[in-house]
């Protein structure tokens, strides 16, 4: 059974229940005339499993089954923090970096536990983003977003979500936690990775309607 009630332009699926996401996506794609909904939509769909190894794969891998299960275009975005100290983790394993039933909370203690012996010099790292659009017909699109910045020592601001506490965007001297959505927006992997996504949209959409 699919749910296509509304014309194909019109109507996209985040392929997320995060709150924090579908706040920051739903901002980001005001404008292009889309009827916005999320996985909460449809929660006959369950739990979509990361099994891939790389953000691209686990992107493609939730659109893909949200478009095939909905019957409309799916947006998904699989992003994480990479901190070069580590080797590059938590990356993929960002959201349950701490434990399968992780909390914000107990990823960002994780993340201090482990950096606390590490200079400031050497506290390197950036959120990347691969946003993923995927039609029903088998259209897809597919973009990377990154954002360089430093590891914090203790947790700074009261917004955003994830690791955003112990992100410093270097050239703005704050937390992305600090930051103003509109700000975040601009400055963001996530939202590089959905410019650079939409900047090929027309086509993308026409080649979706078909």
């Amino acid at each position: 059974m699919t749910y296509a009630k509304e014309p194909l332009k019109k109507t996209l699926v985040l392929a997320t229940r995060n709150a924090g996401k579908i706040k920051e996506l739903e901002s980001l794609l005001s404008g292009y005339g889309l009827h916005v909904l999320g996985l909460g939509d449809f929660p006959e769909i369950g739990e979509i499993e990361e099994t891939g190894a790389t953000f691209a794969e686990n992107s493609l891998l939730k659109a893909r089954t949200v478009a095939k299960a909905t019957g409309l275009v799916a947006l998904a975005d699989d992003s994480g923090l990479m901190v070069d100290a580590l080797g590059g983790a938590p990356g993929v394993y960002s959201a349950r970096y701490s434990d399968p039933g992780a909390t914000d909370e107990r990823n960002n203690q994780k993340l201090l536990d482990v950096m606390q012996d590490i200079p400031e010099e050497k506290r390197a790292c950036r959120f990347v983003s691969v946003v993923a659009a995927v039609a029903p017909n088998g259209v897809e699109l597919l973009a990377e977003g990154r954002w360089e910045g430093r590891v914090l020592f203790a947790p700074r601001g009261s917004g955003g979500f994830g690791y955003d506490p112990l992100f410093l965007d270097l050239e703005l001297g704050q937390s992305a936690a600090e930051l103003s959505h509109a700000d975040k927006n601009a400055r963001s992997h996530r939202g590089s990775a959905l410019r650079a996504l939409l900047a090929d949209w027309p086509d993308f959409w026409a080649r979706a309607s078909r």
